[in-house]
């Protein structure tokens, strides 16, 4: 058994969008929220893309994975419907979009010697978030600024000695771990229910990097830029956990302590050993009050503070 502090596993919810042609980049461009100007081999992107009325359609991690070959990390359950939404527009471009392509597969590697694991077994591990370090047939991503989570996408031709390679360093755990430790980065996920349901200043993403508000225009960039120089999100994501006793999923209605009235609702959640960890978005007025899950004298939420900086004083829990 590996006395590293390392873990890894298989992300089978995970997916990767392939898209590729010479005029991906400024096809994404138009389309999402990211600048795609800044993408390079060594440097990914968060990103999201939005209908017209800004509503969030899916979140996205973009990377490069060879010469005009690009993937979009999203969930696996979205990804039909992703496809679909991008693919109303991509005739029009030197672009072709891969909806069910799966000879690459997505692990995830977490825990404080992650970094040394990796440079020891791949030759090089990236140091900043969201930069990469690859070869053939992989890719490697750092997910936090601490440098204790990275993604490593892997085609199926690598995949194999890979992963014997963490299993000799690492320990092997379960998704699940990781989608706890993940969730206390405070980044929303969108899953099948959340698409189009929400704005993307309520699940934080003009806090998280997801939006560049210097780019220029994309699908739904109006409402989203107004809301952002103009207005105050009245709705925001917030962390915390919960019994693991409690009956709690991602739907799941969240309540003030001094209303019968649903204030709002779950996102993401995962369990651990001994409690869930959960994203909920709410109105940031009533959460001073007090959170429970299911009525207003239901499982009260502890709140955590968020891994990141909001913009406004009031979106915080301290």
């Amino acid at each position: 058994m590996p006395r590293v502090n390392c873990q890894f596993a298989r992300l089978n919810s995970e997916a990767l969008l392939h898209i590729s042609g010479p005029d991906t980049l400024t096809f994404l461009q138009g389309q999402s929220s990211c600048d795609t100007r800044e993408l390079n081999p060594e440097h990914a992107l968060p990103g999201i893309y939005c209908t017209p009325k800004g509503r969030v359609v899916c979140d996205f991690l973009l990377c490069e994975l060879g010469e005009d070959h690009f993937a979009l990390r999203l969930r696996r359950e979205i990804r039909p419907t992703s496809a679909a939404a991008f693919g109303k527009y991509i005739i029009f471009s030197k672009a072709t979009l891969e909806d069910n392509r799966d000879d690459w597969s997505v692990i995830g590697i977490w825990g404080d010697d992650a970094r040394t694991v990796l440079s020891n077994l791949l030759g090089a591990a990236p140091e900043q978030r969201y930069t990469t370090a690859g070869g053939e047939g992989f890719l490697l991503v750092q997910v936090d600024d601490e440098g204790t989570s990275y993604e490593c996408y892997l085609r199926d031709d690598r995949a194999a000695s890979i992963t014997s390679g963490l299993r000799n360093e690492a320990q092997e755990s379960d998704e699940g771990d990781w989608q706890c430790a993940q969730i206390r980065h405070g980044v929303v996920r969108i899953t099948e229910a959340l698409i189009e349901e929400f704005v993307p200043q309520t699940l934080n993403y003009d806090l998280t990097g997801h939006i560049s508000f210097k780019k220029g225009c994309y699908t739904g960039q109006e409402v989203v830029a107004r809301l952002h120089y103009r207005g105050t999100p009245k709705r925001r994501t917030f962390l915390g956990t919960v019994p693991s006793s409690t009956l709690c999923n991602p739907g799941s209605l969240v309540y003030a302590s001094d209303s019968d009235k649903a204030i709002g609702s779950v996102v993401n959640c995962a369990k651990g050993a001994d409690m869930y960890h959960l994203l909920l978005e709410a109105v940031t007025a009533a959460v001073p009050q007090g959170l429970h899950i299911d009525s207003e004298q239901g499982t009260d939420v502890q709140l955590e503070k968020l891994p990141y900086v909001t913009i406004r004083e009031e979106d915080s829990v301290q």
